[in-house]
């Protein structure tokens, strides 16, 4: 079956469901479970950062802690909500991090090679975690972007151990030393991730700068960490990393979908004015535009056509009406499991309050279809599992009333208009 056909699994009373894939879930191992998976020359140096070492996220320690690493009740609790598959984003410390490694600060060159111990480590203990459950886990493996040659290498060792989730691309935020994203520097990973076919993927919160601790710089974080995640999109595109690798693919997750179309426009405004000398036309702005028509191929908007997707986590009412901006081919719905500002338990309820309305084709393809397409699922294998424990067909399409009493997800609040820039 094609992973945009609109066919959904019927279950023996006939009874038509949708095959549900998360495209945003989160795990990773237990803090001491990272041990064996670092190379024995770290051994010492874990022993004693870890013995030292304070958790800060409640729920990394809380006892539903294990909904990161205990397969067996990841699995009964996703089937539970009516999914069954996930892209696995990382969530827990690895090895070395203060944070966890979406939330961390680019290491120093002092801090890279215990970092990068750490990361390998995690993709390690990820290929073991995601054939614990085959077929139903596209593991998203991680790298750092101090050494793209390390990198290249890395990228070919998690592809053959069967993350196929793609890369998960760190920020470059203002202060960490990196070059931009839109730098050539980082050609040997584009090129390396269209060879093998994976997507690379930018998760909201990897690319803000610390801004501190107190109250009011933890509400500028929360206002712009998305806008930082979205500066990705327009590095890469007037980078010209697509020209160069037309097979590269961008996905963009956690990060909203309603500012997609809004700022598409924006990029081709600016694209416009910026190449109008290569037209003979005149713009205030041509003249910072030399050389951008040939560098970076293709318009934002068309780029966006042919390379780009969004993981469109709890996605919300408000958004759905632009998914024809969007493209509906395009849009990849995730419960952002085992977060609480995610679905879970609720996510067949979610479901309901988001696409309720929205033809039954179309729901499919943003609850399954895309996403297998992008990371490789096999519907025809899924699909007998969705028969017994996908959401139905006519419930999704039944309008929800209430929202749930218990549920903590963004998708619920009523009357959220905000578009997120």
């Amino acid at each position: 079956m094609s992973a945009t056909d609109s066919l959904d699994p019927v279950d023996p009373d006939g009874a038509d469901r949708y095959t549900v894939i998360s495209a945003d879930c989160h795990a990773g191992a237990d803090l001491l479970d990272y041990r064996p998976y670092l190379e024995r020359r770290y051994h010492e140096e874990f022993d004693a950062w870890a013995a030292t070492y304070v958790n800060p996220y409640e729920d990394l320690v809380a006892d539903t802690a294990d909904r990161n690493w205990n397969s067996a009740r990841r699995i009964a609790e996703l089937e539970q909500d009516g999914i069954v598959a996930e892209v696995v984003f990382p969530n827990t410390i690895p090895p070395f991090f203060p944070s966890g490694s979406l939330m961390a600060p680019a290491p120093t060159a002092e801090e890279f090679r215990r970092r990068w111990a750490g990361l390998r480590a995690h993709n390690r203990w990820l290929a073991d975690f995601c054939s614990a459950a085959p077929g139903r886990r596209a593991g998203v493996f991680q790298i750092l972007l101090n050494d793209v040659q390390e990198a290249v290498q890395e990228i070919r060792w998690a592809v053959a151990a069967g993350l196929r989730g793609g890369l998960l691309l760190p920020g470059t935020p203002p202060g960490s030393g990196l070059p931009e994203l839109y730098s050539s520097a980082y050609d040997p990973i584009w090129a390396v991730c269209a060879e093998l076919g994976v997507p690379v993927n930018h998760h909201a919160g990897s690319a803000s700068p610390p801004l501190g601790d107190e109250p009011a710089a933890r509400a500028v974080y929360m206002v712009e960490t998305t806008w930082f995640s979205h500066r990705a999109l327009w590095h890469l595109i007037f980078g010209g990393a697509f020209r160069r690798h037309p097979d590269l693919r961008l996905v963009l997750t956690e990060q909203g979908s309603g500012w997609i179309p809004g700022v598409l426009d924006m990029l081709d405004y600016y694209h416009g004015r910026l190449v109008a000398a290569a037209t003979k036309a005149s713009t205030a702005e041509s003249k910072f535009g030399a050389g951008l028509a040939a560098s970076m191929g293709k318009g934002p908007s068309e780029v966006w056509r042919d390379n780009c997707f969004v993981g469109a986590s709890f996605m919300r009412p408000h958004e759905v009406p632009l998914r024809d901006r969007i493209g509906i081919e395009k849009i990849m719905w995730g419960s952002d499991f085992p977060h609480d500002e995610g679905t879970y338990p609720y996510s067949r309820e979610g479901l309901r309050f988001a696409y309720a309305r929205v033809p039954r084709d179309e729901v499919a393809a943003m609850l399954g279809g895309n996403a297998a397409r992008v990371y490789g699922f096999d519907l025809d294998a899924l699909d007998p599992v969705a028969a017994k424990v996908g959401p139905l067909v006519s419930e999704i399409a039944e309008p929800l009333a209430e929202p749930p009493a218990g549920a903590t997800s963004p998708v619920f609040a009523r009357g959220a208009s905000v578009r997120v820039w």
